[in-house]
């Protein structure tokens, strides 16, 4: 490799046969590779797009929005696009490693190329054409509400090798996965493959991996097949739906990371896996309108639920539009389902037969709201009845005591309060501290602090289905009496909230 020692401030306009040597790497412009002791990275079109333009007004100073008209002259493309590229680019260039850097951030004004950048030739580029592999599910609707968490996302995986996306049913960890890995499918080697462990047996999901790698087991364990090819391989796996084989995914997570040195796995699941080196990234709830926001427009449609809400709807009704009258009927649903993507998306797609009005009338009946569903979706994603059910299902006897009883608060409460109300001959506090700690892994019960004072809450979804379970059990006239006498509010109706 020659270089010619001129610097690329003043060549904006590269010929199409220019070669653009910076440390170790060359960029063959024509060929649209990167090359690095003639192997070629991994790396997608726009993002190759975005590091020419860098490079070639290296030292420049470029804002994000001069990067995006020349790279998507003819797209609306938001920031978040870009960012996502710029750490992958970070990532593949291996930006930090033995002190050097090469893309810049400039606060408030934009990104610059820092390495120093000459033109010359390298004898070592190959034209061979890399393909992206995946398995990805076709994304059918917009990600909304979700570009601070994909910025977010995209970036740790550049520093991260194993990441689990955490939070309840139907919040969209896997929507927010598939979304970040499609956007950097270009940027693995080998390819992007998702293992959907709701789906069938550990074996069973092990064979499909090694039928995806196109590798051949030959009677041999699959495990270990797995680990021979991954250990010479650039790849992501995602382990969606994580919570159904927590052991199993942490001993293949944990095993696996150890054999493959340029591995990345990213999981989905309601709790962590445990595993050593795990990060866990919580997956939050789309932002509601404030009750004393709820009559201003603007900021109505600013928060993300509403605006899920309204795209859903369209779906149905291209016409609609959100009425001023209507802002606090639902900024008041979007509140009530606590900024679930799953229950908005369900709840709106039923606007054209309730109507509004309707709508509130039928949120009250919570059976009715637990049994809306998709037909098309998985069995345990059909209905958010049907998803609060597995969760259920997979507690251990105290996990459930505990969170039906949980349900007797409309509210939130303390340790405190719950030990007043809930605990009993059979439950007495510590197992109530161990057990609320479990709810809290397990995405069921939220926490926040408030003036140093610890406080919970059930998601409303959560508490409407331990409240039926609580009812069909018989512990709830007791509980109330306990309640009420806690509360010094005899005339409290539990009903009624």
């Amino acid at each position: 490799m020659q270089r010619a020692g001129v610097r690329m401030n003043s060549l904006n306009n590269t010929s199409g046969d220019a070669v653009l040597l910076f440390g170790p790497y060359a960029l063959h412009v024509r060929q649209r590779q990167v090359m690095r002791s003639g192997v070629a990275l991994t790396l997608g079109g726009r993002a190759l797009d975005i590091l020419q333009v860098l490079v070639e007004q290296a030292g420049q100073v470029l804002s994000k929005q001069q990067i995006i008209e020349q790279v998507w002259p003819d797209s609306v493309v938001e920031e978040v696009n870009l960012r996502v590229h710029i750490a992958a680019l970070r990532r593949a260039l291996g930006g930090g490693r033995d002190g050097q850097r090469y893309i810049a951030t400039v606060a408030q004004r934009g990104y610059s190329f820092v390495a120093q950048v000459s033109q010359g030739e390298d004898a070592g580029w190959s034209t061979g054409e890399v393909v992206a592999q995946h398995n990805l599910p076709a994304m059918l609707t917009p990600l909304i509400g979700r570009n601070e968490q994909v910025a977010s996302l995209a970036r740790q995986l550049s520093a991260r090798r194993l990441i689990t996306l955490t939070g309840p049913a139907g919040v969209g960890k896997s929507r927010l996965a598939c979304r970040v890995a499609e956007l950097l499918v270009g940027h693995y080697r080998d390819g992007v493959w998702l293992l959907d462990c709701s789906s069938a047996a550990p074996e069973q999901l092990l064979e499909q991996l090694v039928a995806l790698l196109q590798l051949e087991a030959a009677g041999r364990p699959a495990l270990d097949v797995l680990g021979e090819a991954l250990a010479v391989r650039q790849c992501l796996l995602i382990f969606d739906s994580a919570e159904c084989l927590p052991h199993v995914c942490r001993q293949w997570g944990e095993g696996l990371l150890a054999q493959a040195p340029q591995l990345t796995i990213l999981a989905t699941s309601r709790q962590p896996l445990y595993a050593r080196g795990e990060y866990c990234l919580p997956v939050p709830a789309l932002e509601v309108p404030s009750r004393a926001a709820m009559h201003d427009r603007q900021q109505v449609l600013a928060c993300s639920a509403v605006q899920l809400w309204v795209s859903r709807v369209q779906a149905c009704q291209p016409d609609y539009r959100l009425r001023e009258q209507d802002l606090s009927a639902v900024t008041e649903i979007c509140r009530q389902l606590d900024g679930l993507p799953l229950a908005i998306e369900l709840l709106a797609s039923q606007l054209d037969v309730f109507a509004l009005s309707g709508l509130r009338a039928q949120m009250s009946n919570g059976q009715w709201l637990l049994s809306l569903g998709r037909r098309t979706a998985v069995a345990r994603h059909q209905s958010l009845g049907a998803a609060l059910d597995w969760s259920h299902a997979h507690l251990s006897e105290q996990e459930q005591t505990l969170l039906r009883r949980l349900a007797i608060f409309a509210l939130d409460f303390t340790w405190q309060a719950a030990s007043a109300v809930v605990c009993c001959e059979d439950f007495g506090p510590d197992q109530l501290r161990n057990v609320l700690v479990l709810l809290e892994a397990k995405s069921l019960l939220t926490v926040r602090v408030d003036h140093q004072t610890v406080r919970y809450r059930l998601l409303n979804t959560v508490r409407v289905h331990a409240l039926r379970r609580l009812q069909a059990c018989g512990e709830y006239p007791a509980l109330q009496v306990c309640y009420e006498r806690y509360m010094g509010y005899p005339q409290y109706s539990l009903a009624s909230a």
